[in-house]
Parts: structure tokens; sequence; C-alpha cells
């Protein structure tokens, strides 16, 4: 490994880099999950506010508000999960296929793949039996059904498989994964 060379960098060469231009966001570059899960996101920022304000301000909290947000955190992480798979962003181990064989490496990121597929296609199979049980649950502070906080869940989870096959596909046409040249990645994201 070659040793990491610091060089010292003055407050005034930081100001500097603010005067950068920023670069461009294409609305392109965002998936249907991307915005869905931006909604939810401010759903739940708009009801931590409102509980934060009735309860500090007006002295007299909405029961309903911390119910609603911690629903919509949960919609949030699967939604928002479908976006890690999208980009390939998920916690991922890739130093062991920089010492594998390049065939080997190949085999293993295509069963990584395939593994992946499966999982979140038994996951989702779990979680249309999982709503089918609860399925006539109330809320505890508004009258909504429960299953609404499950079916975005399973939505979740459904656009992680289809995001997945898109990932895998891509995989086969470009010839590798993230797992084997992450920094073609990395290059992408610049």
């Amino acid at each position: 490994m070659s040793k990491e060379i610091h060089t010292q960098i003055t407050a005034e060469e930081i100001a500097h880099t603010f005067e950068d231009t920023a670069p461009t966001a294409h609305a392109s570059d965002y998936g249907f999950e991307d915005w869905l899960t931006l909604i939810v996101f401010w759903l739940m920022t708009g009801c931590v506010f409102l509980q934060f304000f009735t309860r500090y301000v007006l002295n007299d909290s909405y029961a309903w508000t911390e119910e609603i947000a911690i629903n919509c955190l949960i919609g949030v992480v699967f939604l928002g999960s479908a976006m890690c798979v999208r980009v390939s962003r998920h916690i991922q181990v890739d130093v062991l296929y920089h010492y594998l064989p390049a065939a080997f490496a190949r085999f293993l990121s295509i069963f990584v793949d395939v593994v992946r597929i499966a999982f979140f296609a038994y996951a989702c199979w779990l979680m249309w039996r999982y709503v089918e049980i609860v399925a006539h649950e109330r809320m505890v502070t508004i009258d909504l059904p429960r299953n609404i906080v499950f079916y975005s869940v399973m939505a979740g989870f459904a656009l992680m498989l289809i995001r997945s096959i898109q990932v895998f596909v891509g995989n086969l046409r470009r010839g590798y994964s993230v797992l084997e040249r992450p920094e073609m990645f990395q290059k992408l994201e610049d």
C-alpha cells in the first residue's frame, strides 16, 4: 500500500472552494422511489414540527403526530432502501474481490446478485402474507388502517426487487459490478 500524503491547506484556500460552481442536478438522475421518499420525508418532517409546535408553543400536544411521524419514518427507511439498491449503495465488502482471480470474482458477484434478488422476492412474499394477517388492525391514535404502513414496507421491498433485477441486468451487460470495480462507480457519482 502506498503511504498517504497530507498537505497543509490554509483557511483562504478552503474559502475559495466555495466559489466553485455547484454541480448541476438533473431530474432524470432520480428514480420514482426518490420522489416518493422525499414526499414521505417531508410529511414526517411536518408532523414532527407540528408536534414540537403544539407541545412547546401551544402547550397542548396533538397525540396523533407522533404515530404518523413514526409510520412515515418506516416508509422513508424502506422506500429509501430502494434508492440504495438502484445505485448500489448498501453496505458491501469488496476488498475480497481484489484478491480473487477475475473469473471467480465475476462468478461470486453474479451469485451475490442472484441471492439479493431471491432475498427481496422472499421478503415481498413474507410482507404480503403479513399484510393479510393484520389487514383489519387500526392505528392507535387515528382511525386509519394500520396496513397502510405495511403496504409501504411491501412497496419498498417490491421496488428493491425490481431495482435489484435492473442492477443485475446492468452488471451482466457491463461485465462487472460495484463489488469487482468500485472505482468505476465512484467516477459516476462525481
